[in-house]
């Protein structure tokens, strides 16, 4: 392994030792493919590893933007061969406030391209511990939410019903709703979901519809996914509404407040937050919002607000989640490119969908075990 000093601190000399005992396997064979479709390189590049045109990973800024450069499938119907499955819902008909979610799809794919399969604390890399597809985009009715929320729900049913893991690129979060009656449909038992937001989301109707402000109200009026089992993460502020906390605290929702977690501590709010979403479950789906931070880490997004969660807190506390048992699938939701700056936005909603698949691979939950559910 060559020479390891005293320097390192415990969790650097893990990821230096872990990085030696990573297969290389894959990254061959897409350096071979790509010399093989894209041609090798001109004579005067001296890397021969170098095709002509840009086929895998680099260069960062070359290529067509695919969530981490996963290979595009069209054919969703071949979405089961593949361990985790990415699809875009690019829907902001129930935004109530700043539109532009329906370019949250489009702007993680951008940036996700500045990623590469490795991470260097976790010591994984997906590259050579899973297969991750693209799927694109549900096509999604701007004019129509419920025909969209039909729509999602067929998709991501569909992903999840395939054996392969669904990860949702929001969107408003009024997707939250039929996202979890796509997997709940095809779940026997009861489905826990851990809400990472600021805001509870729990009302029944807000401007006399279902909108980004309902979801949980309507997800747990499904049979299969009772209010007991939803746990919401950072909510605080100023934008609760009044009748989505009484709707929470009839039905017996867990709320957790930002100091809350902190408190008690991170490690210890994971553990309750996965006490209530599992107990009795059979099936988590992980819905994170990407306003439960602090304003200025997410500018873009339509309900910023000061006070939410540090970028290094929620990396930790969606670790500790992923690690602790295998998830049904997560959505990432509320990335509004348009009011983004400098894409920081999309990069912590690349980064939350990252370190959430590195987990479920460090901890033996993917690639699921054939013929697991």
């Amino acid at each position: 392994m060559g020479h390891l000093h005293h320097n390192y601190g415990p969790e650097a000399r893990f990821a230096v030792e872990r990085e030696a005992e990573l297969p290389t396997t894959m990254h061959q064979r897409e350096i071979e493919r790509g010399l093989e479709l894209g041609l090798q390189g001109a004579d005067s590049i001296v890397d021969r590893t170098i095709p002509t045109f840009s086929r895998g990973e680099l260069p960062h800024f070359a290529g067509i933007n695919t969530f981490l450069k996963a290979p595009y499938v069209e054919d969703v119907r071949r979405c089961g061969e593949y361990d985790v499955a990415v699809l875009g819902a690019p829907f902001d008909g129930g935004t109530t406030y700043r539109s532009g979610t329906r370019f949250g799809p489009q702007g993680i794919r951008k940036i996700s391209a500045l990623y590469g399969p490795y991470s260097f604390e976790l010591g994984v890399d997906l590259r050579e511990s899973i297969t991750i597809c693209d799927l694109g985009d549900i096509f999604t009715i701007p004019a129509n939410i419920e025909k969209t929320f039909d729509q999602i729900s067929k998709g991501v049913g569909h992903v999840f019903e395939s054996g392969a893991f669904p990860v949702v690129l929001g969107g408003d979060h009024s997707i939250g709703y039929p996202t979890v009656r796509g997997v709940a449909q095809h779940v026997q038992g009861n489905v826990g979901i851990i809400h990472f937001d600021r805001h509870v989301d729990t009302q029944e109707t807000d401007l006399d519809e279902r909108m980004h402000t309902t979801p949980w109200f309507h997800a747990t009026d499904i049979p299969n996914v009772p209010p007991k089992n939803l746990v919401q993460i950072g909510i605080g502020g100023w934008q609760a509404p009044r009748p989505g906390v009484k709707v929470g605290r009839e039905r017996g929702t867990t709320i957790m407040t930002v100091t809350d977690c902190v408190e008690m501590g991170i490690e210890a709010a994971a553990e309750r937050a996965l006490d209530v979403a599992w107990d009795g479950a059979d099936a988590v789906w992980l819905s994170f919002d990407v306003d439960c931070l602090d304003a200025a880490f997410v500018p873009g997004t339509g309900w910023p607000e000061p006070g939410g969660f540090l970028p290094r807190e929620v990396l930790k506390f969606i670790q500790l989640i992923a690690d602790a048992r295998p998830l049904a699938g997560i959505e990432v939701v509320e990335c509004s490119p348009p009011y983004d700056n400098a894409e920081i936005t999309s990069l912590i909603a690349t980064r939350v969908i990252c370190d959430t698949l590195g987990c479920l691979v460090r901890s033996g939950h993917l690639p699921k075990k054939k013929g697991a559910a």
